[in-house]
């Protein structure tokens, strides 16, 4: 009996051998269709292949593409282990043709491969026609189908569409008999919905394109699309009639079943069933960088958690589970999906949180239903403000209340809940606009209440397709920006990183039919709305235009080379300086970095030579840049930095990066572990080089290093080497030498320095200079010496406010030099004086005369200044006065 990874294998050989290529599955999120919130078939990543807007070097593809149906259009949620067939992640095995073949080759392949490699008895098997495809019916016949066994659908379940937009076009099924012991017709007959005659694959024949108005035109070039659901094939080549039977599933649900110490076949076998469906669609979100939320894509991503979570409680799980069963998913997954592997750790981390967070609601969630439902008479549905109440306390999602009473024969009064929501909106809405916000940030509120939080993208690609839902010129919303008009766009979902955290927001560009754009910016605005601050080329700009977002590549890379350098130096300053070392604020550009951080004093050379050492081995290191999802006090408990005075929420990315030898770190032996929302390298080699530039004081208690990596850095080491080199010749040393002589001439220079403020310091004692040679006044019976000094600066008075207090021996000082015009004013007192004389009153009355304004010190000796020499004898007779009493 085959299992799934060997039919799954069968089918992607088979192509391969047909000259097809074997294609990655796309990522969950669509990086290539706005319209969609999950990848829901195989042909997604293929649409502009299907127009013609994109070509690639291959015209025949396969995959096995990974497909989420649980929100929008493609939701069977609900329907997810009650049933044989539904899910909310499934495999589609595709094969594709981009105006390579068509009807003629494709029906033979499925055909071949269906009753050659699989075996499938052919007797067994019938096929249906779009109405109107009198070609395909013909081939059908041709490969030895009978007319009886071809079944004509005029409904729109042989005409196939992605989405109300895209590519589309009529299509053939191919259905199983599975025996008259189980009841049902087959497709077009009143019996149809019978589990008797089940569809195992779909080629559609892709020959239109539909456009929102609602026309249809002729493609181009005519393709072929075709989708077969991995679980069905399985289960019916294994011979099975539940897709939850097949050996794949059933490994998963007997993982539930020893999680919870419960029988897979016992009266739990459907919270078994929901658990495993659940455990695939949630693991493959979080490894393709979904992250649990209360909008978009994330709460989608909540609802099937904690769907899956209540059934474990349902089984008796008092303790979170959901994480321990994904060892058993990444062995049965891992090969053909290596993300699994890669993000192991992240998505078991990220279940034990949400499941660890739901356990603490979940009773008292479901006492509080079961009150209200004691309240009604019968079967009542449950008011819609108690649903709302659980929602918005406990955190049940609408749906998983529905899934509660659905086991009860209850339902809920949904306009009900719409309404409470409706209010709590508008009570919201009332508190921000009292909040004391700017008045501009009330369109970014309306913006995110239309339309919800952005969608970033930007972990996992720097290219996506996003769909404009709003533009903003001059602070009021407009319907469009004309060609060269600069103005704010707002998309659905972006690659573009919003300025946040210290790290720059990106730049980039806009591709459009018809014309394009420049992306100076991205910032981040209430209500987790990413503003792109765009210029539209060529072409007027409109809302609900779709277009792809390309992020600056280099510069994208320049600044997450410099924010991931930014983590390894704040661990390489507290490992020079000390635990003390805190991150006071940061910039991370796509030039350069620079970080403020907590420290009393200047670093030395020594210092700063130690932590870019440290910073260089762990970049050389080129470890993997790991991130992980965590609580906040989870993640400050295993050690992670956070920045101080920033606020988190419930959830925080921690990236970790470097790993020590020996000794202890953080987390084990991880080097640097922050909390951190930023964008980073994947492998600290990445970072290329760093060169620290030196630091400097930022403020009081706080120093800033700046530095540079990449490129940069290396640019900075040529030109520093030049420079070295031209010094060197001019000292006629070799470079290796210019150390040295410049640390000789410097020495040299200070000598000079000192000789020559001595000399000054003589000349003025003598009387050189051009004043007169000081003489002692008695004035009260106090000998006072005054002179006006030239030549010297403010800082040699104090000097020779000394020299003339002990040639004196009693008496009263005071020194004015003229520095370019301006005046340095000091005075002294001796010692048996200052008791009843203040050298600061002689200051203040001496510069006061001079323009200036007040003067201080001890009453030995003080300094004042002035912008105006010019009136020092005024200055001198001030001084004198107040000795004179």
């Amino acid at each position: 009996m085959p299992s799934l990874n060997d039919i799954r294998s069968t089918f992607l050989n088979y192509f391969e051998r047909n000259g097809h290529t074997v294609v990655d599955s796309s990522p969950l999120v669509p990086r290539n269709d706005p319209t969609l919130m999950f990848t829901n078939s195989g042909m997604v990543q293929f649409k502009n292949c299907f127009t013609g807007v994109e070509t690639r070097d291959y015209t025949r593809a396969t995959t096995s593409q990974k497909c989420v149906r649980a929100g929008g259009k493609h939701n069977d949620l609900d329907n997810v282990g009650y049933t044989a067939r539904h899910h909310t992640f499934f495999e589609m095995l595709g094969n594709f043709s981009f105006g390579d073949y068509f009807k003629t080759e494709a029906i033979p392949y499925a055909w071949e491969l269906i009753t050659k490699d699989f075996d499938i008895d052919a007797s067994r098997l019938l096929t249906t026609v779009y109405h109107t495809d009198d070609e395909a019916f013909e081939i059908w016949k041709k490969v030895g189908v009978p007319e009886d066994r071809i079944i004509r659908i005029a409904t729109s379940d042989n005409f196939w569409q992605m989405g109300p937009t895209g590519p589309c076009g009529p299509c053939t099924e191919i259905f199983y008999d599975h025996g008259d012991h189980i009841w049902g017709g087959p497709p077009g007959s009143p019996e149809e919905d019978g589990d008797r005659f089940i569809e195992i694959w779909n080629v559609v024949f892709m020959q239109n394109e539909q456009f929102e108005d609602g026309t249809m035109r002729a493609l181009d070039m005519q393709s072929i699309d075709t989708g077969m659901g991995l679980e069905r094939i399985g289960a019916l080549l294994q011979g099975k009639h539940d897709n939850y039977d097949t050996d794949l599933m059933r490994a998963l649900i007997e993982a539930s079943a020893n999680a919870t110490s419960q029988d897979p076949d016992g009266p739990g076998n459907v919270h078994h069933r929901v658990i495993a469906d659940h455990l695939r669609s949630t693991s493959f979100l979080i490894a393709d960088g979904v992250m649990p939320s209360n909008d978009g894509r994330g709460y989608v991503l909540r609802r099937i958690m904690r769907r899956a979570m209540r059934h474990a409680h349902l089984l008796g799980a008092k303790d979170p589970i959901m994480h321990r069963l994904v060892p058993a998913l990444v062995q049965q997954m891992g090969e053909a999906y290596p993300e699994l592997r890669r993000g192991q750790a992240m998505i078991e981390e990220t279940l034990k949180l949400e499941e660890t967070r739901f356990i603490q609601t979940l009773d008292r969630g479901l006492r509080l239903l079961d009150d209200e439902l004691a309240k009604l008479p019968g079967d009542a549905a449950l008011p819609g403000e108690a649903a709302f109440k659980l929602y918005d306390t406990y955190g049940f999602p609408l749906d998983l209340t529905q899934d509660a009473l659905r086991e009860k024969g209850r339902a809920v009064d949904t306009d009900g809940f719409d309404a409470a929501m409706a209010e709590q909106k508008a009570k919201a809405r009332a508190s921000w606009a009292g909040s004391g916000e700017t008045k501009d940030a009330a369109i970014w509120f309306d913006i995110a209440e239309k339309h919800g939080a952005t969608d970033f993208l930007g972990y996992e690609t720097e290219v996506a397709e996003g769909q404009v839902v709003a533009l903003i010129k001059d602070g009021a919303e407009v319907k469009q920006l004309g060609a060269n008009e600069e103005g704010w766009m707002v998309v659905n979902q972006t690659p573009f990183y919003a300025e946040s955290g210290g790290q720059v927001g990106d730049s980039g560009t806009i591709l459009r039919a018809g014309g394009n754009g420049a992306v100076a910016d991205t910032q981040k605005m209430p209500g987790g709305v990413f503003a792109h601050r765009v210029t539209p080329t060529e072409k007027p700009l409109s809302v609900g235009d779709p277009l792809e977002l390309r992020v600056d590549h280099a510069r994208r890379s320049a600044i997450r080379a410099n924010h991931s350098a930014t983590h390894l130096l704040h661990e390489a300053l507290r490992e020079t300086l000390g635990d003390h070392v805190a991150q006071r604020g940061s910039l991370n550009a796509a030039d350069r970095l620079r970080f403020d951080f907590s420290h009393a004093k200047a670093l030395s050379a020594e210092e700063l030579a130690k932590v870019e050492t440290d910073v260089n081995a762990f970049i050389r290191q080129n470890s993997p840049v790991e991130t992980r999802i965590m609580t906040p006090d989870d993640a400050r408990a295993i050690g992670a930095q956070a920045l101080f005075g920033e606020k988190y929420g419930d959830e925080v990315r921690v990236v970790s990066m470097g790993r020590k030898a020996t000794g202890k770190g953080h987390d084990g032996n991880t080097w640097s572990l922050e909390l951190c929302g930023g964008t980073h390298v994947k492998q600290t080699g990445d970072i290329g080089l760093c060169v620290v530039l030196g630091d400097s004081a930022s403020s009081a208690g706080v120093r800033r290093i700046e530095a540079l990596t990449g490129q940069a850095a290396l640019d900075h080491l040529v030109s520093q080497q030049q420079r070295l080199s031209a010094v060197a010749e001019v000292l006629k040393a070799q470079p290796a030498e210019v150390a040295e002589r410049v640390k000789a001439l410097v020495d040299e220079r200070k000598a000079m320095q000192n000789e020559l403020a001595q000399l000054r310091r003589e000349l003025a004692m003598s009387g050189g200079g051009g004043a007169a040679a000081p003489a002692s006044k008695d004035v009260n019976g106090v000998a006072f010496v005054a002179q006006v000094l030239s030549g010297v600066s403010g800082k040699d008075l104090p000097a020779l406010i000394d020299e003339h207090k002990s040639r004196i021996g009693s008496g009263a000082v005071l020194l004015i030099a003229d520095t370019g015009g301006k005046a340095a004013v000091a005075a002294g007192v001796t010692d048996d004086l200052k008791g009843s004389l203040s050298a600061v009153d002689l200051v203040k009355a001496a510069v006061e005369q001079l323009g200036g304004k007040g003067g201080g010190g001890r009453p030995d000796m003080a300094q004042g200044g002035a912008k105006d020499v010019a009136n020092a004898d005024a200055a001198i007779a001030a001084a004198e006065a107040v000795i004179a009493g």
